[in-house]
């Protein structure tokens, strides 16, 4: 059995595989927010209670919406702050007595699509969360790719490329990063939420879009043309075969026909066909990756 845990900054859940991918176990617990130690005991009974359930035990891989870094073994660059210079793995390791593996939840989701979800069979897939956050994974020939400093597809915290002067993406907004102008400022829930004058949730935002609202309509026009641009530069580095989006803003169903559409002026090519695609397991898709973290290092 293969458990994966997703630790949210909202919401951690678990789940239980068997050895063909079918879901034997699954349950979401509220996330103790800025509570590293309510953290972890939420994580221990989590793991405990689906065992229990089910009477076995499994190995457990965790994402996380951070890294582990190569330096110290401690988190670093998570957007659920208090999880940062924390000893995750260790913690977990002596919580639960068994290895534990952690990797970005972003490289989970792009694990989950590409071995079972809408990449199966890629080579090369990039995965990008867009949610509270923006963070992004990479796939590459069976395996996440973390890189030599645990920040490879760490796409959200470069800055929007291409800026459109006219509609304020320079010097942007500010980040928690110490930085202005990252990508994740402009794409996440957040961002988005942040450009309507009456803070209207994402969601709001979408569905008043779809009624007619001028306003709202215009704020997905140009959160359109923002992925689209962002997204080119991913392609003119990797070239990925596959990429794919989840996270709330991924259910912007206009998304994948029209930021294709866009990014053809910005991709280095005479013509660019990489299909965006939103990923199959939905909100699934990290749990379900962090809980394959284990077949696929096995295999090597």
């Amino acid at each position: 059995m293969r458990i994966g845990i997703d630790l949210g900054g909202t919401k951690t859940e678990i789940i239980a595989l068997d050895e063909d991918g079918d879901i034997l176990h699954r349950e979401r617990i509220a996330t103790k927010r800025d509570d590293y130690r309510g953290t972890l005991d939420g994580i221990g009974h989590l793991v405990r209670s689906a065992e229990q359930i089910l009477g076995r035990t499994g190995t457990v891989g965790v994402g996380i919406p951070g890294a582990i870094s190569t330096r110290t073994g401690l988190v670093k660059n998570a957007n659920s702050t208090w999880l940062n210079s924390q000893p995750l793995r260790q913690d977990l390791q002596k919580l639960l007595q068994r290895e534990v593996r952690i990797a970005n939840d972003a490289n989970c989701l792009a694990v989950s699509e590409a071995v079972d979800g809408v990449a199966a069979g890629a080579n090369s897939v990039f995965a990008a969360i867009l949610g509270t956050g923006v963070g992004a994974g990479l796939y590459l020939n069976g395996q996440p790719q973390v890189g030599r400093n645990a920040i490879a597809g760490e796409w959200g915290h470069n800055p929007l490329p291409w800026p459109d002067l006219t509609a304020g993406d320079w010097p942007g907004p500010n980040c928690y990063c110490g930085r202005t102008g990252c990508i994740e400022t402009f794409l996440s829930g957040p961002g988005l939420q942040s450009q309507h004058p009456d803070q209207l949730a994402p969601e709001n935002i979408v569905t008043r879009a779809l009624e007619g609202g001028s306003l709202c309509q215009e704020l997905v026009t140009r959160y359109e043309y923002r992925l689209a641009r962002a997204l080119a530069h991913v392609i003119n580095i990797l070239d990925p075969e596959v990429i794919v989006l989840a996270g709330g803003l991924s259910e912007i169903d206009s998304l994948y026909d029209t930021v294709p559409a866009l990014w053809q002026e910005y991709v280095f090519s005479d013509h660019c066909d990489t299909p965006l695609q939103k990923a199959l397991h939905g909100t699934s898709s990290g749990v379900r990756g962090a809980a394959w973290l284990w077949p696929l290092e096995q295999e090597d």
